[in-house]
């Protein structure tokens, strides 16, 4: 997944094998295709902005795309001028509400822009280096850009497309959905039904639910995902406050939890790929500074592939004089690529009990039994995640980081966690990995 993945031929039986394709335009679509690695031909996941061989043109418009997302992701924080600015990028990938059901099949601004882009060649060589050396293989992208690309340029193989947020926009389904050969992984029944508004046919839809890391789940008995969850009960409720009246409810979907967990209370908070938000977790940080003197919490900050933002963590706990607690009570998870960070990121949530983010496309590792606690929204698709998360009862909005320390605890000693931790592990799909992978070795 990194900037030298190469496309190249593999020694072994292609059946059951897929080109996997993502693109390194923040953590979501590639975190969406970590788990599907084992699938990939030739062992490598494709980064559609970011191969051997890529022409000058793809390259360009692609850094494009990028550069303006993570220039308005910042530019959002400065006041008036930035907030306008925000507000007319996020226009441009706009969900309309669910209801009335209308037919939605209108193609947007946004798709007919992008499909203009891809008729004038974007991505035709792209398609063009994996149809020259395995074109019969399915396509398999997190992204709809490269499910564009594919068909536009008339890619050979099946065509899927893994979507990674709760809702999504017009600009994720075709042109011609009726005509349109690509077919639809939905994590949610939101998406199942969105797509049909669009137009996309039922046949090219399977609702499999989001991959999660297979590492966090185990086999198809969810071994790991319940034994974590067990430890991760006993931490979310101390005094017992669900737990006890709850207890055959929890019996009959874990089996008997044990009697201590088998590692400290501790709280995840993640940023963004465009780096937002990390003076969110400093504020947290210094609320919970006395916690973490106390022992009585473990904080680990999620600081993924960006060096200034582990340097801005660190920097600060330096500064608050908490330096002796690293590697005990805190940690900040950094790495210089993305599968290394999305290892070091998925052996660390083993023993995460609460997850603090902004409801990107981590919403989904709610199915893991971690109650997400709702940062502040950046887009459309993440006021739909969080509106989805809360339907299911697994989201909890925070509340003012600086008094953290009070209402966090507070919420754990009421059993508000280990009922969110539990709801997600019921409500949300969990074995997305192994159903896509399912659908695919029948290819």
């Amino acid at each position: 997944m990194d900037s030298n993945n190469e496309i190249k031929k593999a020694e072994f039986k292609s059946k059951g094998k897929a080109w996997i394709v993502s693109v390194s335009m923040g953590y979501g679509h590639q975190r969406t295709a970590y788990p599907l690695r084992n699938l990939a031909f030739g062992g490598k996941i494709i980064n559609a902005n970011d191969y051997e061989g890529i022409s000058d043109y793809d390259k360009k418009t692609w850094e494009n795309k990028q550069g303006g997302y993570e220039f308005i992701s910042q530019f959002k924080r400065i006041p008036y001028i930035g907030e306008l600015a925000f507000y007319i990028f996020n226009e441009y990938q706009k969900i309309r509400g669910f209801y009335p059901k209308t037919d939605l099949s209108k193609p947007n601004f946004p798709l007919k822009h992008e499909l203009d882009l891809i008729r004038k060649g974007f991505g035709r060589n792209f398609i063009a280096t994996l149809k020259g050396r395995q074109g019969k293989l399915p396509f398999v992208t997190t992204f709809f850009i490269p499910a564009f690309m594919a068909e536009t340029h008339k890619y050979p193989g099946e065509i899927f497309c893994v979507i990674c947020d709760a809702d999504i926009s017009r600009t994720w389904a075709p042109l011609e959905p009726k005509k349109s050969r690509i077919k639809y992984f939905a994590p949610t029944s939101w998406v199942v039904e969105r797509l049909k508004l669009y137009g996309v046919p039922e046949r090219n839809i399977f609702f499999t639910g989001y991959p999660l890391p297979l590492e966090n789940i185990g086999n198809q008995s969810m071994d790991i995902l319940k034994e974590d969850l067990r430890h991760r009960m006993v931490n979310l409720d101390p005094e017992k406050k669900f737990l006890k009246p709850y207890h055959a409810l929890v019996k009959d979907y874990l089996g008997d939890l044990p009697k201590r967990a088998d590692h400290p209370l501790t709280l995840m908070f993640c940023v963004g790929g465009a780096g937002a938000q990390k003076e969110l977790g400093i504020r947290l940080l210094n609320s919970l500074s006395k916690k973490i003197r106390e022992r009585k919490i473990r904080i680990i900050f999620s600081a993924g592939i960006k060096k200034n933002v582990n340097d801005y963590f660190l920097k600060n706990i330096e500064k608050m004089d908490l330096n002796k607690y690293l590697g005990s009570s805190l940690e900040v998870i950094f790495s210089e690529n993305t599968e290394s960070y999305f290892e070091k990121f998925n052996q660390s949530l083993r023993k995460t009990d609460i997850l603090w983010t902004k409801p990107s496309e981590l919403s989904f590792y709610c199915a893991l039994g971690i109650p997400i606690m709702v940062a502040p929204t950046i887009g459309y698709q993440e006021e739909f995640n969080k509106r989805w998360l809360l339907r299911i009862g697994t989201g909890i909005i925070q509340e003012n980081p600086d008094f953290a320390d009070e209402w966090l605890f507070d919420f754990l000693n009421g059993g508000r966690f280990a009922e969110s931790a539990l709801e997600g592990f019921i409500n949300a799909e969990k074995l997305g990995t192994l159903k896509i992978k399912n659908i695919i070795s029948k290819i």
